[in-house]
């Protein structure tokens, strides 16, 4: 049964002619393992040298690192850790120090640490339009180049870093594991976007700048009813270290510990995504046309059984990217949008969306097989 248009009925249609031409669950599985292979061995050509390097560039900014390895794993499961600098609106100068004291101050029992130099001295370092950009193409390089796995890739950061993992975690969760913020102040961002990611938040007692103590607390207190009202979602540790000014003594390095026993949840079963500051076109399974993408845009998204619901305003050409971890595409698929009937049937597994997913993000484990648009 199909209502709504006949632009999704002519989907539908395709749709149905394609089914009896869709691969296997088995064959697109097999299809991911390969297509992946091909894609990081061209990865790993293409971005040596810039890993080599430690410096990636987009137009005229530049992001250097640095690196330390921790008891490093076998090849393809080694866990990376992006830890992002405090500073911000200082001189260079301020800001080069406080990225080479980044490097030394948190030490995970497996995995590669790294610390980026942020591209700009802006107040908001952390969280401008590029850094997501540079961000995603960095976890690329430390997939193909130096064996990372994808699900365990961690995000941290300290004073204006701790800025930066408000800002970000929302924005492109399903990059990460967890996240810790040191320190940092969220600046009104909406944090609903961090649903499915274990994400820990510390400040000092004492640190009043800015109302980061009181701040913090608050939002310590939010996610402790977030998680009482959403059991399965919103894990998280707070820590107010009483006393304690902007520097912490380095007490909330218990935060490595708490985010390494977790990994990625790829195809988690409710999403709530919130556009926040830095658009996106893609959250986990949904995805939006990048030019229809705006600030405050909220989507609601949630599978039970075969049953995708969805509840929020999507602009026309919204898609669900889908995968037998998230629903049977061996069996028929029902999507409502805030209750009313969008599509029931079957959804082909394809190569042409295998191919695609991989090619603009090497990462297996949240490749699609089968894409539904509308």
């Amino acid at each position: 049964m199909l209502r709504r248009s006949s632009c999704v009925l002519v989907l539908c249609a395709g749709l149905v002619a394609q089914a009896a031409e869709g691969l296997t669950r088995v064959a697109a599985e097999a299809r991911v393992a390969v297509v992946a292979a091909e894609r990081s061995a061209e990865l790993r050509k293409e971005r040596a040298a810039e890993v080599a390097a430690k410096e990636l560039r987009q137009g005229e900014l530049s992001l250097r690192w640095l690196e330390k390895e921790f008891a490093p794993a076998a090849e393809g499961k080694r866990s990376l850790w992006i830890s992002m600098h405090g500073g911000g609106g200082a001189p260079a100068s301020v800001n080069d120090q406080q990225w080479r004291n980044q490097i030394r101050l948190y030490a995970p029992a497996e995995g590669i640490v790294v610390a980026p130099r942020a591209p700009t001295n802006t107040w908001n370092l952390w969280h401008e339009a590029h850094i997501d950009r540079m961000f995603a193409r960095l976890i690329d390089d430390f997939v193909a180049v130096r064996g990372v796995d994808p699900s365990r890739v961690y995000l941290l950061g300290y004073s204006a870093g701790g800025d930066g993992v408000w800002q970000l975690a929302p924005r492109m969760p399903d990059r990460f594991a967890a996240a810790s913020m040191m320190a940092g102040h969220p600046n009104g961002v909406s944090t609903l976007g961090v649903r499915n990611l274990p994400f820990a938040m510390f400040v000092g007692g004492a640190d009043a700048a800015y109302g980061r103590n009181k701040v913090v607390a608050e939002k310590i207190a939010e996610f402790d009813r977030l998680q009482r009202e959403d059991a399965e979602g919103y894990v998280h540790l707070g820590r107010v270290y009483e006393g304690l000014p902007h520097w912490m003594d380095r007490k909330d390095a218990e935060a490595l510990p708490w985010m390494a026993k977790f990994t990625r949840q790829a195809w988690p079963k409710r999403l709530i995504w919130v556009q926040t500051g830095v658009v996106h076109d893609k959250f986990y399974w949904l995805q939006v046309p990048a030019a229809a993408a705006q600030p405050g845009q909220k989507l609601v998204a949630v599978v039970t059984g075969q049953t995708i619901a969805v509840t929020g305003e999507p602009p026309k050409g919204w898609a669900l990217r889908l995968n037998d971890a998230l629903v049977d595409l061996d069996a028929p698929v029902t999507v409502t949008l805030n209750g009313q009937q969008l599509f029931q049937g079957k959804v082909p597994r394809t190569e042409a969306v295998i191919r695609s997913a991989l090619a603009e993000r090497l990462d297996a484990a949240i490749c699609p097989t089968a894409e539904l648009k509308f």
